[in-house]
């Protein structure tokens, strides 16, 4: 009963803002409450604020004692939304599917498949020495087992 309504909560001050999306939510026996929310164009402090308070302001205190955490993904965490991978082109990503790994940098992300290219040194067909080649990889939501994106520095 509380989770539904911290939920319906949610769910309204996320329709005020079209510009973020869930990635988890949680509500644990102790009554934990767990935000983790991405947006199309990142996420502030502010919006986490936004979030807590539209929460926070319409539960009873009195009725139900509860704490309450809003945070954005962390750098490192899995993509798990297709609207996250919208917002990470341009960038490598390391993508782990059931038969294989492959890293490279993420061009297109359409509603089924995203696209990974990356350049790889191979033998030259005739005579010694390598070429540059560069590969390609169309890859389904559905295969894609865990997609992060790599920092670099």
């Amino acid at each position: 009963m509380f989770k539904d309504t911290v939920f319906s909560l949610l769910e309204d001050a996320l329709g005020e803002r079209p510009d973020l999306f869930l990635i988890d939510f949680d509500v644990n026996a102790a009554n934990h409450i767990k935000v983790i929310v991405d947006g199309d164009n990142g996420v502030l402090v502010e919006d986490c604020m936004f979030l807590s308070r539209a929460i926070e302001h319409n539960l009873d205190r009195e009725l139900q004692d509860f704490s309450l955490e809003v945070m954005s993904a962390g750098a490192s965490s899995p993509l798990v939304n297709k609207r996250q991978y919208k917002r990470h082109i341009n960038r490598t990503l390391k993508v782990k599917t059931a038969s294989e790994k492959l890293e490279g940098v993420l061009t297109q992300a359409s509603e089924d498949t995203i696209l990974l290219e990356w350049k790889v040194r191979e033998p030259k067909p005739v005579g010694k020495g390598k070429v540059t080649v560069k590969k390609q990889a169309n890859v389904a939501y559905e295969d894609i087992v865990e997609a992060k994106v790599m920092i670099k520095f």
